[in-house]
């Protein structure tokens, strides 16, 4: 089992080092995205690699991607490591697995959220306003409570690096005439679509994100998509309203730091190995649930 907490390719030009991701430039019109294996918690990355994360991450992405070609286009080249361009076959034991070549896109600057359910940072607006990004909902809802029909609600990325949930009209203000409409609309189309098959899976998707740009005119969708690190992944057998709800992500990683005196400041601290261990445990399951294989 090998774990990657950095990718390092010299002579290739690296466009960006994410809290997950290590994008390189391949031309002028394509990427390199490589899902390490870090994982980050209240914005501060850690020093423990989670192993089998950016394969996780990759693999259902690429799953997702082929699954969802008849709603939306994506920007996926291809993930198959042999057909790369020649400078980058040296490092296919980074690669492998982990890395997907992609076309550049000219990214919409407002993150995508579908919500199904009541939850997070939409439960906290809601015990205080009984709305969600400024919706009004129905009251009397419990936390996890599933809503009465999936609601957009987008985001944007505030100067501190946190996503910050805005209005409709605030997003539409940011874009181009009828660009968030459509957006909208591609975001519940996709999350419909998503979350009636995960619900055949024993899965259910409680809401998620996700990030669009233009390639040549067409709106497209990029990055990573319905993965434990967008996603909000409940075991539909354990699913109680009143309450957070089990989950197939990072919660053992948060639930543990909430445990130290740690300020949520960088440096951030090691995990423990059982820690690591249940975490990448929970990725690799939420990978096979969704898939029918494994890892």
């Amino acid at each position: 089992m090998n774990t990657l907490l950095e990718s390092s390719l010299p002579g290739i030009p690296l466009v960006a080092r994410g809290k997950v991701r290590d994008v390189y430039a391949i031309g002028s019109d394509k990427l390199l995205l490589i899902a390490t294996d870090r994982i980050s918690a209240f914005d501060c990355v850690l020093g423990s690699p989670i192993p089998d994360k950016g394969r996780v991450l990759t693999q259902l992405s690429l799953f997702w991607f082929e699954f969802l070609k008849d709603v939306v286009p994506n920007h996926l080249i291809t993930a198959e490591v042999r057909e790369y361009p020649a400078e980058l076959q040296p490092f296919a034991d980074q690669l492998e697995g982990r890395s997907m070549l992609v076309r550049r896109a000219e990214m919409v600057q407002i993150e995508c959220v579908a919500r199904g359910y009541l939850s997070g940072s939409g439960w906290k607006e809601y015990r205080k306003d009984g709305t969600v990004c400024g919706i009004a909902l129905p009251a009397g809802l419990l936390e996890s409570d599933r809503l009465p029909e999936p609601i957009y609600t987008p985001a944007i990325k505030a100067q501190t690096g946190h996503d910050e949930n805005v209005s409709f009209e605030v997003a539409a203000s940011m874009a181009a005439p009828g660009v968030v409409e459509r957006l909208r609309g591609l975001t519940l189309a996709i999350y419909s679509k998503a979350s009636d098959y995960a619900r055949t899976r024993g899965i259910i998707l409680a809401d998620t994100k996700f990030e669009f740009g233009f390639i040549g005119g067409t709106l497209t969708l990029g990055d990573e998509v319905l993965t434990p690190d967008s996603s909000r992944f409940w075991p539909a057998g354990l699913y109680r309203p009143g309450g957070a709800q089990p989950s197939f992500d990072k919660q053992f990683v948060r639930d543990y730091l909430e445990t130290l005196s740690w300020n949520k400041q960088p440096p951030a601290p090691a995990l423990p190995d059982e820690v690591v261990e249940k975490t990448a445990q929970k990725y690799r399951e939420a990978f096979e649930k969704i898939t029918g294989k494994s890892l």
